[in-house]
């Protein structure tokens, strides 16, 4: 899917962007959300050579279109290594993704010649809510994605948190759901968040696509369940102001957010006294100020993050 928007303003730097998710790539060139001057999607496919030549070939042409971009930013689904001083910097690594391991994606757009931001795709979308959505204004907030996997970026004290590598929280171990004994299918830890809770997590359980499943199936109660121990986990770590959850599922899916509010203040049990955590949490758990584009933007804000710097 190729989408061209007329430019709204010349005054900021042009940008590139491109988001890897599990399911499926977009590659954009803008400023912002409301500067958006070329978005195309297509299939993440089992060969990532040949899925990286397709965008760098829309890139191209972009810039031939729109001119030369002054940053690139990449934002990918992970682990990724994001040590500048590792020999596999800027590549996928663990993946269980067929065809993706140990693929290079800095020295693959390295071509086009100007500063790269890299980072996950979660951690993207936060620094782009955090500039342009949902989080503006705040320093300590969360972004989950909720879909081919589950995905947590976290913002403390105004920066992405990092260690030796990015946060995998996705892949936390969870108190289960009272009566629940279904195994999970996370090939490396099973029953942990994204082995309950993803899109192929309830496609395995179900044995149908997550988004035919009905919104009345008890299942969902299971999958809030599962969520809710992660933002249990995220509440008492980072204390974050907001936590933002995107992604497939919930947009397909919007009565699971207050599922998971109920289910985070029932896990809470009035432990903490702030009025973040008060009433369902209405404040404290929102969808996504940039919605669906949340991903796709956090590209081009990693690639304004490299240019800054």
């Amino acid at each position: 899917m190729r989408v061209t928007l007329a430019p709204m303003s010349d005054s900021t730097p042009l940008l590139g962007g491109i988001e890897l998710g599990g399911t499926k790539c977009v590659c954009l060139i803008g400023t912002g959300p409301e500067d958006i001057r070329m978005r195309t999607a297509m299939p993440t496919g089992a060969d990532s050579a040949a899925t990286l030549r397709r965008l760098e070939a829309e890139l191209r042409r972009g810039t031939e279109t729109h001119g030369p971009i002054e940053a690139l930013g990449i934002a990918s689904f992970g682990p990724i290594d994001l040590d500048r001083a590792s020999p596999t910097y800027g590549c996928i690594t663990s993946t269980p993704k067929p065809g993706w391991r140990g693929t290079p994606l800095v020295r693959r757009f390295g071509a086009f010649e100007v500063p790269v931001g890299f980072d996950t795709d979660v951690n993207g979308a936060a620094l782009a809510e955090g500039r342009w959505g949902a989080a503006r204004g705040l320093a300590d907030f969360s972004y989950i994605t909720v879909g081919t996997g589950v995905g947590v970026g976290l913002c403390v004290n105004g920066e992405l948190v990092h260690g030796f590598l990015h946060p995998e929280l996705g892949h936390l171990r969870i108190a289960r759901s009272p009566g629940d004994t279904w195994a999970g299918s996370c090939p490396f830890h099973g029953d942990c968040v994204e082995g309950l809770a993803s899109g192929p997590a309830i496609a395995a359980r179900m044995g149908t696509e997550a988004h035919l499943v009905p919104a009345e199936d008890p299942v969902w109660e299971t999958v809030a369940h599962a969520l809710a121990q992660l933002l249990h986990a995220i509440v008492v770590t980072t204390a974050p102001r907001r936590i933002l959850i995107g992604g497939g599922i919930p947009q397909a899916r919007p009565e699971l957010l207050p599922r998971v509010r109920r289910q985070l203040v029932r896990s809470l049990n009035g432990y903490i006294d702030r009025p973040e955590v008060a009433g369902e949490c209405d404040d404290l758990v929102s969808a996504p100020g940039l919605g669906a584009l949340a991903g796709p933007l956090g590209a081009l804000a990693l690639a304004a993050r490299a240019l800054a710097h």
